[in-house]
């Protein structure tokens, strides 16, 4: 018989997360201002989507690694720790880097090169560094706390994202520049960076010292039977419908992260047009924008974060997921209608609500479905081409789909509502076992 992981505390709940946060101002930081930086070097709006595609790419391909040798790693600073750690290392060193290609006197084309490869490696280290947080939970909470435990997880995500998202608009308050000559990142930009980076490896050192990953011993308790945990070698059985499970959940994510692609891709130049009417990506107008972005993205978290303390009230963990995803879309479909850039605070809250169901619910829906099989880390990884693929998809025909809505990044963002509206309704198709 199965034996039932013990209840955890808040804390050790949260301790589990707790790097978490410095980990999503990174990514916050990479998504706010990827658009903003390949657009100040010199990019075509129609060629924006393209340096998307990286970012998920290399978390295809990483997290999945990660989770499969994670699964078999049995070592004295634990089992997903080590891998947390080395991918926070190579962020930092990456977020030092990335933001200053347009300052080595390189050619805009040589510049935009560097930035993509600083790019893949930023993303391959966060990805590295992001996937041992989902898979603790896995590996440490029982079925009863999940939903509680990625609900403090997605709590500090969005708070970690608060953060990185204002930090261009707070230097430029401070006095540090938000301008630079053409094709140069502004300071305001590049200091983000660089502090973002600082938090992010205290954060990770903290959650190193105060979490005790189970020795094999002590895992191998808790796997389905027949399964050889302590010696690293896993039964091919998984629980029953576990893996249809896996898929209709992945439906619903491919058009939840299509949407969401398009918003990190065409939120500044979206924004740039309808509200400070400008185009120029070289004018303080279009920086000024820029900083918005983060302040709108940070009231997007906000929205999240509120949310997040509502989604367990659903007596239905669908109907919450369904509902979100709702209400996103009229957010999506609010947006290019916002003209004062006060206004967009409100379809933004609304875009945060769909967020917080999609950091929280699919992970709820998987990790409870695949319930003692010792390969978690490995599901996890696999799981993960379900947020990267669709992002690739979206950002490779990313410049195809915005000549057939007129070339508008505006009409875009109205497209990733119809996406969210599609994923809603995919989301009553998902076999629990309670359903």
């Amino acid at each position: 018989m199965l034996k039932t992981k013990p209840d955890l505390s808040f804390a050790k709940l949260f301790n589990i997360s707790f790097g978490f946060f410095g980990v999503q101002i990174a990514y916050a930081l990479q998504s706010a201002n990827i658009s903003r930086i390949f657009a100040t070097l010199g990019a075509d709006p129609h060629d924006l989507s393209y340096f998307w595609i990286l970012p998920p790419l290399m978390g295809m391909l990483v997290q999945p690694l990660v989770g499969y040798f994670s699964d078999k790693t049995w070592c004295r600073f634990g089992r997903r720790i080590p891998y947390l750690f080395v991918g926070a290392i190579f962020a930092v060193i990456v977020m030092c880097v990335l933001p200053n290609a347009g300052s080595f006197g390189l050619a805009v084309s040589g510049a935009m090169v560097f930035g993509l490869i600083a790019l893949m490696f930023l993303d391959t280290s966060i990805n590295m560094a992001m996937q041992p947080f989902k898979m603790m939970v896995g590996d440490l909470v029982n079925e009863k706390q999940k939903t509680k435990a990625y609900s403090i997880q997605s709590f500090l995500c969005n708070a970690g994202s608060i953060v990185g998202y204002v930090f261009p608009l707070l230097f430029t308050a401070i006095g540090i520049s938000n301008i630079a000559p053409k094709g140069q990142v502004p300071p305001s930009v590049i200091w983000s960076f660089y502090i973002g980076a600082a938090i992010l490896i205290l954060c990770v050192v903290y959650t190193m010292m105060n979490v005790r990953e189970m020795p094999p011993e002590e895992f191998a308790q808790y796997q389905i039977k027949n399964e050889e945990a302590a010696d690293g070698k896993a039964s091919k059985k998984e629980p029953e419908g576990a893996w249809k499970v896996f898929f209709q959940v992945g439906v619903v994510q491919f058009f939840c992260w299509a949407a969401f692609l398009y918003m990190w891709t065409y939120t500044n130049g979206s924004i740039a047009e309808t509200v400070w009417h400008t185009s120029n990506t070289a004018s303080p107008a279009y920086q000024a924008a820029g900083n918005w972005v983060g302040v709108i993205f940070a009231v997007q978290a906000v929205g999240s974060v509120i949310w997040a303390v509502v989604l367990p009230m659903f007596k239905s963990p669908k109907l919450a997921y369904a509902i979100s995803l709702v209400i996103g879309a009229v957010g999506f479909a609010l947006v290019p209608y916002c003209t004062n850039q006060y206004m967009l605070f409100v379809p933004y809250f609304l875009i945060g609500c769909a967020w917080a169901a999609m950091l929280a619910m699919p992970f709820t829906f998987v990790t409870n479905a695949f319930e003692g099989s010792s390969r978690m880390g490995t599901v996890l990884g696999l799981f993960n081409c379900t947020i990267c693929l669709p992002q690739i998809a979206a950002a490779a025909t990313g410049g195809f789909v915005m000549h057939l809505v007129g070339s508008s990044q505006p009409n875009m963002l109205t497209l990733a509502g119809v996406y969210l509206v599609i994923a809603a309704a995919c989301v009553f198709f998902i076999k629990t076992k309670k359903s």
